[in-house]
Parts: structure tokens; C-alpha cells; sequence
């Protein structure tokens, strides 16, 4: 593993990209051997989901019950809306008021990796990938898109009134049905030459009989929306109202009476304290030191109409203390230290000496 860093540290190029989307900064003469970075905040993103429900009313529903003998029938158009649920993700910005620099001198080749919003991410060690949370998959919606041309004959059309046509769209679903029946029993007149030409008509015939059946019982179509909100936590909250919830309306504003409140409450947990030595005081800052953050801890909850939405653990940098590491460990010359750290809080995740 030595000889490999070592290969790496001979590299000219003050600035590498790499595949892991993050960039390599070493000391040159021409940056006065000083290398730039910031210390991430953490932040997250939540994600609501929730269902859109529309009910359309089929034009012939008051002649379902006379015709076909049915009374679960749509009788009116609506949109009702339901809050299927929350997902709460960790990420990370630049937290610009912390930005440090690190100097050596000239011939020493440590080097530090960043990622695009120059966050510290490892030092003398390349970072493994980071797999960011991600949102669960919302379900697919469900559309009732039918074509009610293909379902209704020239006859239809033709009829002259709403009873008439209701009553001779009816006495097409009782033919499709016959059809049906007859082909799957084998006393059709015409059976189809294969079993996939069996599958088409039987296929067509379901989509026929669908289309005209909406006619009488109505549609119902559910449509899945979701809206994201950035949150940062660093301070307790109780019952902050987020967003509103409107059965009528979907999401509305948080300053919107027509919603029901969707409540965000954070409670911390611990906060991050300065290490302390031997003696029970706490350590000094090594001059020129490489900075990282020692986190605390929070629970963010979600609530709706007394119910639990979500609820997360999560390390947070702003909960914590800035301290640092010797920069003198970096550049030792028989066996220099490597340090990974928490994308999301800057905290030390990994640290040993590079060995051969």
C-alpha cells in the first residue's frame, strides 16, 4: 500500500479529478503549499407522497341499475387526495463559515480529497464511493385512460336520445359477454386459428366490454404525487408546522388553514464535546491543525393527524465542536497517517498509518 500512495503523491497535478466525482488538492509552489477546503454542514431532505384519487361519473350511470342490474355506480365527479406517507434522507452542503486551510512546506507531498463543493473528504487516502440516500419508488400511477370510441357503435351513436343509447350500450356488453362465452366453451361459429389469436380477441372483447361498463359504473383514476422539502436541523424544535395537508387540495402552504398541519419536531440528542486528555481537560488545537467535526446527535420526527410520518436518527456536524489533527502526522516521512472522513459531518470515520 506504501509503494501505491507513493506513486500517487509523485502525480503533478495540484488538482485530479477522479471517478468518484471527488477532487485531489496537493501543495504546489504555485497555491504557497497551502491547501483550501470546508467542513460540511448536514442537512436533510424529506420526502412526502401522496395520492391524487379522481372519480368520474359514467353518462349513462342513473340507467346502471335498470339495464345491467348494478349499484356500486360513480354518481359524481371527485378528487379526493390521501397522505400515503414520508421518507426523511441525510445530505450535506459546504458550511461556508467553516473553511480552513492547511500549509506545509515545500517538498512535503501530503494531499487531501474534496468533493465538488470542496468538502473534505480523506486525507493521503482516496475516498471510497459514497452512496447517497435515495428515496423509496413511488408507485406507478393508475390512469383510467379509455377510448370510448372503439366501444361504441355507429348504432349507438345514432340512437337519438340518452335512454336509447344507454339501453343499446347495455345489450352490447351482453353480446360481448355471449362472444366471450362461446369462444371459451368452443361454440363459436369462428374460433380463432391459435392460442395467440385466441388471447387478442378474448383481449380485445375485455377492453370492449371495460369501455362500456365505465359508461354505467364511472372511472376512477389515482395519480401519486410527492414534494420535497430541505430541512436543516440545529436546534430543538417542537411541533414546527412544515406544510398542510388538504384532502380537497393536496399539499398547501404551511400559512394555508385549508390543510391539516403536517408537524417537524427535532430533539437533540447529544452534542459533540472536545476530546479531553488524562487529566480531564480538554485537549489543545495543534497549530495548523487538519480541522474535522465532532458531531452530535438528533431525532427528527414527522407527525399528521396525531400520527408518526417518520422518524430519523441522525449525526449532525452543527450539533458538534470543531477540533483538529496534527498536520505533522500527514507528513511523516516512514509512516504517514491517512484519515477518511464522514461526508455528511465531517467526522472522522477512518484513521491509521500507511504501512508498506
Amino acid at each position: 500500500m506504501r509503494q501505491s500512495i507513493l506513486t500517487t503523491l509523485i502525480i503533478s497535478m495540484a488538482l485530479i479529478a477522479t471517478a468518484q466525482d471527488v477532487v485531489q488538492l496537493q501543495p504546489e509552489k504555485f497555491n504557497d503549499y497551502a491547501l483550501n477546503y470546508y467542513l460540511p454542514k448536514t442537512t436533510t431532505e424529506i420526502e412526502f407522497v401522496a395520492s391524487k384519487t379522481t372519480r368520474k361519473a359514467g353518462q349513462y350511470y342513473q340507467y346502471a341499475r335498470k339495464y345491467l342490474g348494478i349499484t356500486d355506480v360513480i354518481t359524481e365527479n371527485t378528487e379526493t387526495w390521501k397522505l400515503e406517507g414520508a421518507t426523511i434522507v441525510v445530505r450535506s452542503e459546504a458550511n461556508t463559515e467553516a473553511r480552513y486551510q492547511l500549509t506545509f512546506k515545500a517538498g512535503q507531498t501530503p494531499y487531501i480529497y474534496v468533493s465538488p463543493e470542496q468538502t473534505i473528504l480523506s486525507a493521503n487516502i482516496t475516498p471510497e464511493t459514497h452512496v447517497a440516500d435515495t428515496f423509496p419508488a413511488v408507485t406507478p400511477n393508475n390512469i383510467c385512460d379509455i377510448d370510448y370510441s372503439k366501444a361504441l357503435s355507429g348504432d349507438i351513436l345514432m340512437s337519438g336520445s340518452v335512454t336509447r343509447m344507454a339501453e343499446m350500450a347495455a345489450k352490447q356488453i351482453y353480446r360481448i359477454r355471449e362472444s366471450r362465452m362461446d369462444i371459451l366453451t368452443g361454440e363459436a361459429d369462428n374460433m380463432p386459428a391459435d392460442g395467440e389469436s385466441l388471447r387478442i380477441i378474448i383481449e380485445q372483447l375485455d377492453q370492449q366490454e371495460q369501455a362500456l361498463s365505465s359508461m354505467f359504473r364511472g372511472t376512477t383514476s389515482v395519480e401519486y404525487v410527492t414534494k420535497r422539502i430541505k430541512y436543516t436541523p440545529d436546534e430543538d424544535v417542537n411541533n414546527l408546522v412544515l406544510l398542510r395537508f388538504s384532502e380537497h387540495l393536496g399539499f398547501v402552504d404551511a400559512n394555508n388553514l385549508c390543510g391539516a398541519p403536517i408537524y417537524l419536531s427535532v430533539a437533540i440528542t447529544e452534542r459533540g464535546e472536545y476530546p479531553l486528555d488524562n487529566k480531564g481537560v480538554i485537549k489543545k488545537v495543534p497549530k495548523g491543525a487538519l480541522a474535522y467535526n465532532i458531531p452530535g446527535k438528533a431525532q427528527m420526527t414527522l407527525q399528521f393527524n396525531s400520527e408518526r410520518l417518520a422518524q430519523k436518527e441522525l449525526s449532525v456536524a452543527q450539533l458538534g465542536v470543531v477540533f483538529g489533527l496534527d498536520p505533522a502526522l500527514l507528513t511523516h516521512k516512514k509512516q504517514p497517517t491517512f484519515v477518511v472522513f464522514d461526508p455528511t459531518t465531517g467526522g472522522i470515520l477512518q484513521m491509521g498509518v500507511i504501512t508498506e
